[in-house]
């Protein structure tokens, strides 16, 4: 699985970095983005449901939040 560091990183290069990086993925497969920027929180999960992927898991330790994605099926998903 890919981690993707983003600590440090302000809204919206969080959610375009993840964006760049799932169009690089393969359906099924998982990447887990480490952010300190409390907008994620909500950019991420808006970023996923645009696209279909779907967030597996979110977890906070110390201030960073931790986003477990699986990048989904083309279109699988997509609302608008």
């Amino acid at each position: 699985m890919t981690t993707l560091d983003l600590k440090g990183l302000k809204c919206p290069l969080p959610a375009l970095r993840v964006r760049k990086a799932l169009k690089a993925m393969s359906p099924g497969d998982e990447i887990t983005a480490a952010c300190t920027d409390p907008l994620a929180r909500i950019d991420i999960p808006n970023l996923l449901n645009e696209t279909g992927d779907r967030l597996e898991a979110l977890e906070e330790d110390g201030g960073v939040l931790l986003f477990r994605i699986r990048k989904g099926r083309s279109g699988e998903n997509r609302r608008l």
